[in-house]
């Protein structure tokens, strides 16, 4: 290629950026962040091809190979982890990605702008709780006997001794239904905004025509935000493999033990609690190289059917 062209290139680039300085400015802490708490601690991967010993330090223990990586498909409660895992998050995600948009949709609808703030203030309110909290909520309206499930049972004569955290038969209900209270209303923020910048033109049009609001929605307001959607969930494939540690490992009963047990929380016990630090290491690489092909592949196929895609 010709020297020059790319000298003109570099030069256009550079002055994108000192005329766009203060937008470059604003993004800088965005940057830092990622830097020092996301790619600077990646070089912590070695651990998963060492043999880590305390007294020689990462870079001093003997190398292990893909001693880890055998290691945990030879484990009995591979496939089980593996299985837990895929099912919590697929539910998280296929399951529960029409919620947010739906509301969404449903706060677009309110004329009563009023009554819309004060509903979209308690709807993103459960954010900012902790899990601790949210599953302290949660235990105390299951509880047997006295919580507020079990007394509206037994007052309609009902059995109101049930213990809902310890049967198994009622973990995925709970463990869903408490995802979605803490998170749709969030998840709802970024679709609103979407809906709001649809040409409000296209609707007028709509409307001469004679269509109903609920034509509208479906044949103007989803197909133009339908890129937001794919990107959304491009994205969240990468963490297919995490189906959420806090959540889980709060939720986990000796009663619902054998669908609570995940790879997050295997990776927590083995490695913090067990002090195996390569073998922990060596799982969770594998969940991040597991999300990163499914991002691509995803990626891959979003930009050849419909032309929206992360890059």
């Amino acid at each position: 290629m010709n020297p020059t062209v790319n000298t003109s290139k570099r030069s256009k680039h550079w002055r994108n950026i000192l005329l766009h300085k203060y937008l470059y400015l604003m993004l800088l802490p965005c940057l830092v962040f990622f830097i020092i708490f996301s790619y600077i601690p990646m070089t912590g991967i070695i651990l998963a091809f060492k043999e880590y010993k305390f007294n020689a330090g990462i870079l001093g223990s003997p190398w292990a190979g893909f001693k880890y990586f055998e290691r945990f498909f030879n484990d009995y409660q591979s496939g089980m982890l593996i299985k837990n895992t895929l099912i919590i998050s697929c539910m998280k995600l296929f399951i529960g990605l029409p919620f947010p948009i739906l509301l969404a949709l449903m706060f677009n609808e309110v004329k009563n702008r009023y009554f819309r703030n004060i509903a979209q203030s308690i709807s993103y309110l459960p954010h900012f709780l902790s899990w601790v909290v949210v599953i302290g909520l949660t235990q105390r309206l299951l509880a047997p006997d006295n919580g507020l499930l079990n007394q509206i049972v037994g007052f309609f004569g009902g059995d109101s001794s049930v213990f809902y955290m310890m049967e198994s038969s009622y973990f995925y209900q709970i463990m869903f239904g408490s995802h979605i209270w803490k998170s749709i209303g969030w998840d709802s923020i970024i679709y609103l905004a979407a809906i709001a910048g649809v040409n409000q033109d296209m609707y007028e049009a709509a409307r001469m025509d004679g269509a109903s609001r609920t034509r509208e929605i479906w044949h103007i307001t989803l197909p133009s935000i339908q890129p937001t959607i794919l990107i959304l969930f491009i994205l969240s494939l990468g963490s297919i493999l995490s189906a959420g540690f806090d959540q889980l490992y709060l939720l986990r009963t000796p009663g619902n033990m054998q669908l609570a047990e995940i790879l997050d929380t295997y990776v927590i016990r083995v490695g913090l609690q067990g002090g195996q630090y390569g073998y922990a290491t060596a799982v969770g690489l594998m969940q991040g190289v597991i999300g990163l092909i499914l991002v691509v592949a995803a990626n891959r196929i979003s930009k050849k059917v419909s032309e929206t895609s992360l890059w």
